[in-house]
């Protein structure tokens, strides 16, 4: 360290008025965990960016929201207004000062609008960071609130020995000078050290969205840094060194760009290869496909279809042996027998040019709104028909369509010349392959979501509106992928099943079908797609297959089928109130998955001995504000009066994040949202929303059913703990001396590794296992992933394993165990269920006289066999063949 007598001090000035906060604790690893280099962050309270020392800008990022002054002691002091501000497009941003200028300590750089970026970015903590850190010995920052331009924000101390060293700076006053030739020199004088050194060439494009901005540049820097080779980056006329996140920056490199990467020095090719993989993987952001067209901008070929009167031909190899049966997931169980209608999309011509960029946002801003306006309709009528599940899913359609990113990418392309249309187009379906891309995003299977948005609002500017075919009474519906719109809006009198190449059992288009009891098939293989119109064929949704070719003889086997599965359909009903008893008097309680009262209702009328899951964010959704603790407490004792008195109704707090949002309730935008801020975490961070439900719970617990909370999304012991903590809190406050107990829904594998631990935590009474996200986390895979979907199997013998490792720490407890996800509906599923140990089937309405006519099948015995045997298999297929399908 150097001596404090003669070290160089700098006094840097605080460059906004707000209050200072640790760099460690701005929500972003790249600067929190300085790998951009030391420095502050400051919470702002007024929307100008003044410069903390005098010296010269050398960089003003394309977008305004980033400056760089070298101070006239050579440090590079960047200034990052925001996190994520870079997908602004420079909206809500104007730079005062160029490249090149001199300024003076206090002199203004960036006007922003601060009530403008509170809204759009992901936080507006600005961050002062000295890119050249190994030039400084220290970094005292003060605390508190500061004045722009008047107050000592941090007291730099220089590392003597580089004070006045020149060459330190090189590269970065290469950049500054504009053409590069500084940064070409110095890429000589490397190359002439290395003394014979190899030299590695490679071309790289960009494929990060918003460009190489400060996030992925710095991840840049870190990679470059471990190889000693000289590595430089090459654009056109623009140079940079890799080992300089100011040089990276000034060169804009944008989305698309081209751009060479050479190493010259002893592990040059190396250093080439490891760089050239780092930025293809996009150096710690998504990427999706690069700009060279997407599905939506290019034609579909035309398929041919066979003659009627031939046989249906279908292509590939079949994954069942049989060219006449075509495989698929469980999406919506049932048997289906009709004629194929083969859903195509068209593609919407438009035109690129676009007239008066205010008039042709103002058409946008238009069709928008009218979208939002449709599809309010529709989730308006949905919950009139009691399908609050689906109408929750066109809650967060309206969503998309108020999303900043989507609607401002879509603004710039219609500033740069181009008409509504074009411009949103190119910005919806830039989105969704992005998504669609996605290796290790959860989020990529809401890709199928955006396109069916945008398409709405493409219909709109437009006027191209799809066609509704007039579809006959048998039909089978064959595409590529539904949109969940189409599916809600699917006329049951007309289709009597559908059968998608994309999608999964865990899809927005499944949960409809399922709620309309439709019968459908999901990841259906792809040459289903090439089966002639009208072909008669008969889809199995409870095996997940399709059969074509059928003789007449086989047909009427088929119907005959029908016409037993709907007998047997009807002892079931009959039998709905009777227990699920095995044949050994083994009982299992059997209750509903519920979204309101009036499900609670329908439930009572199915046979349900209760509620296992009652989802309260029903009561959130659709507001402009917060539900009153009034309001919460009324709902929650109506579903409870819907009930019969005594029996359980287990209450979920509230379970946003991840693609659920509220407005009224922000959540920061985050790039991984369902590993980030949902579930309890929500209730954590804003507690005073937490205690709210609480209360209002508590103050519902004497209405008839026996109250039971489970808190979503827990994790951790400290999780528990926490949230325990604030439940017990306000009970005592509330005076209750009814019984409510708290358990812990089980949808992270965490909880069920460390099962004992969590069965013995004091108050812990219960685990209902959310066997969704249970499977997604365990599998890392997002059930909704086009790609993946049809993986994501609950019978896959982990997650069964975990089950049956969490219902033997509750039982040693003497606690007990639910299971309130979609496998709890699964005829195959259930005796592995119950024979694991598990004691109540929280399972969808319509489901629950079979699921209760299944536990009356087997006797214990047999079912502790089955699961015995269950998870030692090595697939989900070997478990559910296991339980055979009911051939009625």
């Amino acid at each position: 360290m150097s001596d404090p007598t003669t070290a160089t001090r700098i006094d840097f000035i605080a460059p906004l008025t707000g209050v200072l906060v640790p760099i460690e604790e701005v929500p972003d690893p790249v600067f929190a965990q300085k790998m951009m280099g030391e420095g502050f962050s400051i919470d702002p309270l007024a929307g100008q960016l003044v410069a903390p020392v005098a010296g010269e800008v050398v960089d003003v990022q394309q977008s305004g929201h980033a400056v760089t002054v070298r101070s006239e002691d050579g440090l590079d002091v960047l200034m990052h207004i925001g996190l994520d501000t870079v997908a602004l497009q420079g909206q809500g941003f104007t730079p005062l000062v160029e490249q090149g200028q001199r300024v003076t300590v206090g002199q203004p750089l960036i006007d922003f609008e601060l009530d403008f970026l509170a809204t759009r970015a992901k936080s507006l903590l600005t961050q002062i960071v000295i890119a050249n850190s190994d030039r400084v010995d220290s970094l005292s920052p003060k605390s508190g609130l500061v004045k722009a331009g008047q107050d000592v924000a941090a007291e730099v101390v220089l590392a003597g020995e580089s004070t006045n060293d020149g060459a330190a700076g090189s590269t970065a006053a290469g950049v500054a000078a504009g053409a590069g030739a500084g940064v070409a020199a110095g890429a000589a004088a490397g190359a002439a050290s290395a003394g014979g050194s190899d030299t590695a060439i490679a071309e790289v494009i960009i494929p990060n969205p918003t460009g190489m901005h400060a996030r992925p540049a710095a991840n840049l820097v870190n990679v470059a840094k471990d190889f000693e080779s000289d590595i430089q980056l090459d654009k056109e006329d623009e140079s940079g060194s890799a080992k300089s996140i100011v040089s990276i920056l000034a060169m804009a490199l944008a989305f698309g760009d081209k751009m060479t990467i050479t190493a010259t020095g002893p592990d040059a090719q190396q250093a080439v290869t490891a760089l050239t993989e780092a930025i293809n993987g996009g150096l710690g952001e998504d990427v999706g496909t690069l700009p060279s067209g997407t599905a939506d901008t290019l034609a579909t070929p035309a398929v041919e279809e066979p003659s009627q009167a031939e046989p249906v031909h279908v292509t590939d190899e079949p994954r069942s042996g049989d060219p006449n049966v075509l495989l698929g997931v469980t999406a919506s169980p049932g048997l289906g027998i009709g004629r194929v209608v083969q859903m195509r999309q068209t593609e919407i011509q438009v035109q690129e040019t676009g007239e008066d960029p205010g008039q042709e946002r103002a058409k946008l801003d238009a069709a928008i709104q009218t979208s939002i306006n449709e599809l309010g309709a529709l989730q308006q009528r949905l919950v009139n028909e009691g399908s609050e599940d689906k109408a929750e899913i066109f809650g967060a359609h309206q969503e998309i369509l108020r999303d900043p990113e989507l609607v401002n990418q879509a603004q710039t392309g219609i500033d740069q010349g181009k008409s509504a249309a074009f411009a949103w187009r190119e910005s919806y379906t830039g989105f969704a392959t992005q998504l669609e891309g996605l290796q290790n995003e959860v989020l990529a299977g809401r890709a199928a979501d955006m396109r069916d948005v945008g398409q709405r609002v493409l219909e709109t500017l437009t006027g191209q509106h799809r066609e509704q075919a007039e579809l006959a009474e048998g039909t089978i519906l064959v595409a590529e992928d539904l949109t969940p719109s189409d599916t809600a809006q699917l006329d049951r009198s007309k289709v009597v099943g559908f059968a998608t190449t994309q999608g999964g059992a865990s899809s927005h288009v499944a949960i409809i079908a399922r709620s309309m009891d439709i019968p459908a098939v999901a990841g259906i293989e792809a040459r289903a797609l090439d089966i002639a119109e009208g072909s008669r064929v008969v889809l199995d949704g409870t095996a997940g297959k399709l059969q074509v070719n059928l003789s007449d003889e086989e047909i009427a086997g088929i119907e005959a089928r029908q016409q037993r599965m709907a007998e047997r359909k009807a002892v079931e009903d009959a039998a709905k109130d009777e227990p699920a008893v095995t044949t050994d008097g083994h009982q299992v309680a059997v209750v509903a998955n519920i979204g309101g009262a009036d499900d609670a209702r329908e439930a009572m009328q199915h046979g349900a001995e209760g509620v296992g899951l009652l989802r309260s964010e029903f009561v959130f959704m659709e507001r402009p504000t917060a539900p009153t603790e009034q309001e919460q407490a009324d709902v929650y004792a109506e579903c409870s009066r819907a009930l019969k008195p005594g029996q359980p109704l287990v209450l979920r707090t509230l379970d946003v994040g991840g693609d659920k949002p509220l407005s009224y309730l922000p959540i920061p935008k985050e790039e991984n949202p369902f590993l980030g801020l949902r579930g309890v975490r929500v209730g954590l961070e804003q507690p005073e929303v937490l205690r709210t439900q609480l209360r209002a719970i508590f103050a519902a617990a004497g209405a008839g059913a026996e109250l039971h909370v489970m808190f979503p999304m827990i994790a951790t012991i400290a999780d528990w703990r926490a949230a325990k903590a604030i439940f017990d809190e306000e009970k005592a406050a509330s005076g209750i001396t009814t019984k409510v107990s708290c358990g812990i829904m089980m949808e992270v594998p965490s909880v069920a590794v460390m099962a004992q631990q969590f069965a013995a935590e004091e108050g812990c009474d219960f685990f209902s296992v959310g066997t969704n996200d249970l499977t997604s986390y365990t599998l890392a895979m997002d059930r909704g992933h086009p790609k993946l979907a049809a993986q994501v199997d609950p019978c896959n013998p982990a997650v069964l394993t975990l089950i049956g490792q969490a219902a033997a720490a509750l039982h040693a407890q003497g606690k007990w165990l639910g299971v309130c996800g979609g496998v709890a509906s699964d005829p195959q599923a259930v005796p592995i269920l119950v024979g694991l140990g598990v004691d109540e089937l929280s399972a969808s309405i319509p489901a629950i006289p079979s699921v209760k006519a299944k536990v009356r099948e087997y006797s214990l015995e047999q079912c502790k066999e089955l699961a015995a045997q269950a998870v030692t298999c090595s697939t989900p297929e070997e478990v559910r063949s296991l339980v055979p399908m009911d051939q009625d």
